[in-house]
């Protein structure tokens, strides 16, 4: 990696700046000087990490055990002519290999999606004239010209701004447009959303415009430092894929000890070669359950499918598993906690405070005209005139929405917009007042004043002419002075003040007032704008419009928390998952969101600065305890989901900016916005929200958390019914029994259990209380939680009960008694499925209908198994004989002795957990 440019231009003057570029501000790069600079720092564009080509992401897929043995499985089959089975088997890895190529390729295109966010062309001077030029000829010393609505091309040192304002909710995660000016800053180490001086590429001019000395191009600007950390994080195996690696190489070994022992046993008896080496192999194959790797697939695959209707979109299918296992939610505040746009929750006037916030949090961003207004907020002429007030000293605009005939969204610098907004709620429609109040004069909003002011005439009776002759003594003026902007400032062009009696004098008293009442909104994370007015006799002479103001109030605005994710963070400790808060934005309003939200247990917050300082160690310490993160970079984020992960914790990150494509690469689950969210964000994520909605990642974890039990419960009854039929073929030479299953016998069962009735439970609904345990440590083994003990009962009970059978009959000298072995394990696995549909709950309580593919699956496996038993043409394959009526009965009720030593287990489990 190139070493950066310097990145503390933020603390040069533009003199300096302009001098260590080598430039002349008058007539910036010369043409010759540019093209020797474009050869030295390259093209202004994001370059990819050399990907690997497909065939290597495909060969990949082979790697794991399971497919291995599997591979061997389909061999064992052809080697014995069972062509069907090898082909099964086969399409299964396939099938896997290419769900894992897709997979990969698709999350190697988020540098593509970066590279697209670049300015086709750009202004800029050279050879003392303004050219337009594409946005990849862009060189370090170039001078930018900016303008509303410019997607910002290369990061840059501000040389001269008029009322410049940037919006880098992509970037730093700041959702309120940032205010530029060209002084230098002093300070070390100040944060992106702290450098006023500076732009970013990747960001976008609001309002104003200013002029831009370039100082880093391409992979050198703060966008490109995020692309190289993108391509630097390295994906961690899933829980579930290093559960399942280690059953894999668990059941292999295991298969190898179990298959030496009977070729040794057997060879000890005098049995052909032949035949020990295919039953060795058999039984090798007959420990791993050649299902998993389709079980697991399809599993996941119909739980993406049932979350796309949730209005999820799954891109990595091991995903949906990861999030039943995860323990950390790291959330993003703009977009994805919060509404992601600038909403007035507070109106305050000398006399009236009025909190919105419960009406917003049942109430949706849109402004619904044929929707019943809003009761008065008050009658007091000073709340009314704010309201009006503000909305007129504006520049946004509402305008109808294309698609709705009626309803309205608004356009132009986000805090204006809430302006507009919150007028229009209480019946003031900005075009109608600009119809009654035309404006004659402004003067624009400057960072020195940090005020706009506005003189509209008034040309009509109104009600807010009624309003402003009510707040003038009953007298209607001509015209108006409207004023807004930071409350300090106002205060120096105010000598009065609106109370609920009239007009009073602003003295030291209601200026101690109104800056109390501001700061204790500020120190909530509001922003506070003021608002104030004159009555102006003359239209045409109206003087200076800043001087002797009437203080009237201000507004609180906030970006305020989505309605539903109260909910679905309480939802989210219940069941044992901690939220925790990750943003760009300022320490006080992040503290704010999360208190407002439950996130944050303790009022601790941790910054950008402070992170900076700690060694990983301390971070390791102060990740457990502390929910909100504040002013940080994407470095900060990645080394958070670093440090939660060392403490195996399983990390969910949620984002919807350039700035968390890092984190949610390198979280256990990435989960990006699908609305709001860029595409570098999607790109990155395994999951997409399609609607935004915090509650879908709730939903998505109840997904989770069923696939993952319906994956163990799988396991649990393929690995449990294996081991049933190797005890009966590793016993039955003991008591000087025939071998009582053939190879091909036992391939068949595989093929109906771990097949048929292993589908089944993949599509198993969940089971109450889901949402109300603990989620399933990183540590904890795949066999935990007394998984294991029952594995081996089961086991137990599915040979012995077949073994049994089978020595009577095979004592008593009937000739069935290898038949009735064979019917017998395949009737306990089909009692064994249906008792293991449920962990806790009696199947009787859940109902034997609540999942028909199981007993579709049942019915199947019935009639493949009767057809291998009674159809001539299959016994002579599969080497059976017909049963006699009572012996399959006797069959089918030995074989349910499994279902109800199961069910009594799971009755004591119910009275220790009620006890």
């Amino acid at each position: 990696m190139e070493p950066r440019l310097d990145t503390h231009w933020y603390r040069l003057s533009s003199e300096e700046s302009l001098r260590r570029q080598n430039v002349d501000e008058a007539r910036g790069l010369s043409d010759d000087e540019a093209r020797k600079r474009l050869e030295t720092f390259g093209p202004n564009e994001l370059t990819e990490k050399q990907t690997r080509p497909a065939w290597k992401i495909f060969a990949a897929q082979f790697a794991s055990t399971i497919i291995v043995v599997l591979i061997v499985a389909a061999g064992v089959s052809a080697f014995m002519g069972s062509y069907k089975d090898a082909i099964a088997i086969l399409a299964i890895v396939f099938l896997n290999a290419i769900l894992g190529l897709v997979q990969e390729y698709r999350a190697e295109q988020a540098m593509a999606a970066l590279r697209r966010m670049s300015t086709p062309t750009v202004r800029v001077r050279r050879e003392g004239g303004i050219r337009e030029i594409d946005a990849v000829q862009i060189v370090p010393g170039d001078l930018l010209v900016l303008e509303t609505g410019n997607l910002v091309p290369a990061d840059g040192r501000v040389l001269e701004e008029a009322n410049l304002r940037v919006q880098e909710a992509a970037l730093t995660g700041e959702s309120e447009a940032v205010e530029k000016d060209a002084d230098p800053l002093t300070g070390e180490d100040i944060s992106l959303g702290d450098r006023n001086n500076m732009v970013f590429r990747g960001t976008y001019v609001t309002y104003g415009r200013g002029s831009v000395l370039v100082t880093a191009t391409g992979m050198q600007t703060e966008l490109g430092h995020i692309a190289t950390l993108l391509q630097s994080v390295e994906r961690e195996a899933t829980p579930l894929q290093r559960r399942l690696a280690s059953l894999g190489h668990g059941l292999v070994l295991l298969a190898l000890v179990v298959a030496a022992v009977i070729f040794a046993l057997g060879y000890l008896r005098g049995e052909s070669m032949q035949v020990l080496f295919m039953t060795a192999v058999s039984i090798a194959v007959a420990a791993i359950p050649e299902g998993l790797p389709a079980v697991v697939t399809i599993a996941l695959a119909l739980g993406a499918q049932r979350m796309l209707r949730r209005r999820a979109l799954i891109r990595k299918l091991p995903a949906v598993e990861t999030l039943g296992s995860v323990t950390v939610i790291c959330s993003d505040k703009t977009g994805t906690l919060t509404e992601n746009r600038m909403t007035v929750t507070m109106l305050d006037t000398a006399n009236h405070r009025v909190d919105l916030s419960e009406h917003l949090r049942r109430t949706t961003g849109v402004i619904d005209t044929d929707a019943p207004e809003l009761a008065p907020v008050s009658t007091a002429p000073s709340m009314k005139l704010l309201l009006a007030g503000g909305a007129l000293c504006n520049d946004a605009e509402l305008q109808k929405r294309k698609t709705e005939q009626d309803h309205y969204h608004a356009v132009g610098e986000p805090t204006e917009a809430a302006l507009v907004v919150a007028a229009a709620r209480f019946g003031f429609n900005r075009g109608e007042l600009a119809g009654h109040l035309p404006r004659l004069d402004e003067k624009p909003f400057d960072s020195e004043r940090k005020r706009m002011s506005t003189l509209h005439r008034i040309a009509g009776d109104g009600e807010v002419s009624g309003i402003l002759g009510a707040a003038n003594g009953g007298t209607r003026p001509g015209a108006a002075v409207f004023t807004k902007g930071a409350v300090d400032s106002l205060l120096t062009v105010c000598d009065r003040v609106l109370a609920a009696e009239g007009v009073e004098p602003l003295n030291d008293h209601w200026c101690r007032r109104i800056l109390s009442a501001h700061d204790e909104l500020a120190s909530q994370g509001v922003r506070v704008l003021g608002f104030a007015w004159r009555p102006v006799d003359d239209p045409a002479a109206p003087g200076e419009l800043e001087e002797k103001l009437i203080f009237v109030g201000f507004f609180g605005i906030i970006d305020p928390p989505r309605p539903e994710v109260r909910d679905a963070i309480l939802t989210c400790r219940s069941a044992g998952i901690r939220p925790i808060m990750i943003t760009g934005d300022h320490p006080a309003t992040a503290r704010s969101i999360a208190e407002d939200l439950h996130i944050a247990d303790n009022p601790g917050t941790v910054e950008g600065r402070q992170l900076d300082r700690m060694s990983p160690e301390e971070l390791y310490e102060r990740v457990e305890t502390t929910s909100v993160f504040a002013r940080v970079s994407p470095e900060h984020k990645l080394r958070i989901v670093e440090a939660l992960q060392k403490r195996s914790h399983v990390v969910a990150m949620t984002g919807d900016g350039v700035n968390d494509a890092p984190a949610l690469r390198r979280a256990d689950i990435g989960v990006a916005m699908g609305i709001t969210g860029t595409d570098v964000s999607r790109e990155a994520a395994h999951m997409v929200l399609l609607d935004d909605n915090f509650t879908t990642i709730v939903s998505a974890v109840e997904e989770g958390r069923t696939i993952y039990d319906n994956i163990r419960k799988f396991v649990k009854y393929s690995v449990g019914g294996n081991l049933g039929k190797i005890l009966v073929v590793l016993l039955a030479p003991l008591l000087l029994m025939p071998m009582p299953l053939t190879p091909l016998q036992i391939l068949w069962l595989n093929l109906l259990t771990d097949g048929l009735l292993g589908l089944g439970l993949s599509v198993e609904p969940p089971e109450p209380g889901v949402m109300q345990r603990r989620p399933i440590p990183r540590s904890q083994p795949f066999f935990s939680r007394g998984m294991l003990g029952q594995i081996v009962l089961v086991g137990v009970l599915v040979g012995g009960v077949s073994l049994g059978l089978g020595y009577w009959t095979w004592a008593t000298g009937e000739g069935e008694w290898q038949t009735l072995v064979f019917t017998t394990i395949a009737t306990a696995q089909i009692w064994q499925a249906l008792a293991v549909r449920t962990n806790v709950q009696s199947l009787f309580h859940v109902g034997l209908f609540s999942n028909r593919a199981m007993l579709g699956a049942v019915a199947a496996v019935v009639l493949l198994q009767l057809a291998v038993v009674y159809l001539p043409v299959l016994q002579g394959v599969f080497g059976t004989r017909p049963l006699a009526p009572e012996q399959l009965l006797l069959s089918i009720a030995a074989g349910s002795l499994v279902f109800w030593v199961l069910e009594f287990r799971k009755a004591l489990v119910r009275r220790a957990i009620d006890s």
